[in-house]
C-alpha cells in the first residue's frame, strides 16, 4: 500500500523464457473452451515463449483410452505422435490430456514398435502450470 492507501501493482520483471514451445490445444479447447487456448498462448508469449500451434492436431486419444477402445486410442494417439514429433516442449493446458500424453500413451504403446516415439513425447509434454513453474522457473 502506498501512503495514500492505494494498492500499487507489482512491477517486477518476469523472466523471459526465450523458448520455442508447441501447444497441444486438446479437443476440449477445440470443442468447448477455445478461450483457454487463446489465454494459454497469451500467457506463454508474455513469459517470452514463441508458441507454435500445429494446425493438423486433433486429440491425445484419451476419450477412447478411457472407454477401453485402445485400438481407436492408438490410432488417434499415433496422429498426435506425428504432429508433435521432433524436439522441444509440448505444453498442454489440460491436466488430464497432459497425463495422457506423458503416461497413458506409454501404456498404449507398451508393446508397439513406436513405443520409443511415445516415450519421447511423454518426456517433452508438460501441463501448462507445471511448465511455467518447472521449466520457466516462474514461482510468483
Amino acid at each position: 500500500m502506498t501512503e495514500k492507501g492505494m494498492i500499487r501493482a507489482r512491477q517486477e520483471v518476469l523472466p523471459k523464457a526465450g523458448r520455442n514451445v508447441r501447444l497441444m490445444v486438446t479437443c476440449l479447447c477445440d470443442a468447448f473452451f477455445d478461450d483457454v487456448a487463446r489465454a494459454t498462448v497469451e500467457v506463454l508469449e508474455h513469459l517470452g515463449c514463441t508458441v507454435d500451434v500445429p494446425a493438423d492436431q486433433t486429440c491425445c486419444g484419451q476419450p477412447a483410452f478411457n472407454a477401453g477402445d485402445w485400438a481407436a486410442a492408438r490410432a488417434v494417439a499415433r496422429h498426435a505422435l506425428k504432429v508433435f514429433a521432433g524436439e522441444g516442449p509440448v505444453v498442454v493446458p489440460s491436466g488430464s490430456c497432459a497425463r495422457m500424453a506423458s503416461h497413458g500413451a506409454l501404456m498404449l504403446f507398451e508393446r508397439e514398435a513406436d513405443r520409443d516415439v511415445a516415450a519421447g513425447l511423454a518426456e517433452r509434454s508438460f501441463e501448462l502450470a507445471d511448465f511455467i513453474v518447472r521449466e520457466l522457473s516462474v514461482t510468483s
